[in-house]
């Protein structure tokens, strides 16, 4: 027998709970919907910005640019599609794995790069080259080491000094592999050691200013793969066509343009809008090709302009990038050193090749920011000086990674900035109010 004032069953409590929250939804003209049908909201991305971009902010030398970047600690950052994830973000993650990808997007990258490629079975797969697997996987520890073009050959060392002779050597491709023979392999550090007398050293050549922390066990992609995963992280899509490294058209009968249509037509199966999607290629006549497919999908097509570092002697013209405009490219994307300077007192500017391309209406994006490593270990060290090419001179320490991005990005009009570490680009695009 129940007290009189004993609270009644849980049961009854319940019950009268849902009674009334139904009858206020009734009231107030609230569709009643099942707890299996209630809508959940998608919740904006959490930028996790890490510590690397108070690293550089700490080695800039004093002035208004490191006051105005340090001024905005501690403001909660946002995806920008300045911020370019090259590859993902490679600087500490595998090239073009989910894991590389999935760090991008956390660092803030509005849009991240596949450069794309094709496997035996013709399924397009995101590799920076279709022969890059001995230096991006660990192909030559398993037994599809077989199916490598050139297998390992060890390095020739004088007997004496230990230097190397004849470097270490292997060349395995995607085009040899079925696109499960491809997943089933893992990414790693991209790197080979050129003194490597076995396989195992030869995978292990991490180059210095990267990190073995995460250097394995990184999970390839497909194109489509990689699609579906970005559409999961918000981030909007980079894909590059890559040159094939085998005689097209491929297996008799796969052409540039059967690739080309197939690129794009992941997307459209997707249901990827063409607005979310830049195309890119260092082929116009790839671009020719997009056009032909889909020229909706062409319209923001990116030119990767190899013309500065491939011929010495090029010299830009505004007449040259209103013809490209014409043939109805809109955008092109210069090395970054292509687009920077010296003025007569040493200080980094916009170059005659970022003046002349916006002349003539193009917009500009540019690659590759902290591929170089540290910038007095390995740019003034003479290792990796390439991205700088033009504003060494001026370069003194790792700070100087804002002031060539702000001169890029304030001065020379650039939209879009790959990086190997995209929260360094994010950052200072959240600060800038980009």
């Amino acid at each position: 027998m129940r007290l009189k004032h004993s609270p009644p069953p849980t049961s009854q409590v319940v019950l009268a709970f849902a009674v009334g929250w139904v009858l206020m939804a009734l009231l107030t003209g609230c569709q009643v919907m099942p707890a299996s049908e209630t809508p959940t909201p998608n919740p904006a991305p959490l930028v996790q910005l890490g510590v690397r971009h108070a690293y550089l902010l700490d080695q800039m030398a004093a002035g208004p640019l490191r006051q105005k970047l340090e001024a905005c600690a501690g403001v909660r950052a946002k995806p920008s599609q300045l911020s370019i994830g090259h590859r993902g973000a490679p600087l500490l993650f595998p090239e073009h794995t989910e894991e590389s990808y999935r760090a991008a997007a956390r660092q803030g990258a509005g849009l991240v790069e596949c450069d794309v490629t094709f496997t035996k079975d013709r399924e397009l797969v995101c590799r920076h080259a279709q022969c890059d697997l001995h230096e991006t996987t660990n192909i030559l520890l398993t037994s599809l080491a077989e199916t490598c073009r050139e297998p390992f050959r060890p390095a020739k060392l004088d007997p004496t000094t230990g230097e190397v002779i004849e470097p270490a050597t292997a060349r395995c491709c995607t085009s040899d592999l079925t696109a499960q023979q491809f997943l089933s392999l893992e990414g790693k550090m991209e790197g080979a050691d050129p003194a490597a007398q076995t396989a195992q050293a030869y995978v292990q050549g991490t180059p210095a200013f990267r990190t073995d922390l995460y250097a394995s066990g990184g999970t390839l992609l497909t194109h489509r793969q990689s699609i579906a995963l970005l559409s999961e992280l918000n981030v909007k899509f980079v894909p590059e066509l890559k040159a094939p490294e085998v005689t097209m058209p491929f297996a008799g009968s796969y052409s540039q343009a059967d690739y080309a249509r197939r690129l794009i037509d992941d997307y459209r199966e997707a249901g990827i809008p063409a607005e979310d999607v830049w195309l890119q290629s260092f082929s116009l006549a790839d671009i020719s090709l997009f056009r032909e497919v889909d020229p909706a999908f062409a319209r923001q097509a990116v030119w990767l302009d190899a013309r500065p570092y491939t011929n010495p002697e090029f010299v830009p013209r505004v007449e040259d990038f209103a013809a490209l405009k014409a043939n109805g490219l809109n955008i092109i994307a210069p090395p970054l050193f292509a687009l920077l300077a010296l003025d007569d007192s040493g200080n980094i500017v916009p170059s005659a090749y970022a003046a002349a391309a916006r002349e003539a209406g193009l917009e500009l994006k540019t690659w590759t920011l902290e591929r170089s490593g540290r910038i007095v270990q390995d740019v003034l060290g003479g290792g990796q000086d390439f991205y700088y090419l033009t504003v060494k001179p001026a370069l003194t320490g790792d700070g100087d990674i804002y002031q060539v991005l702000d001169v890029l990005v304030q001065q020379a009009g650039v939209t879009g900035v790959f990086s190997d570490w995209p929260a360094t680009v994010t950052y200072y695009a959240n600060c800038m109010g980009l």
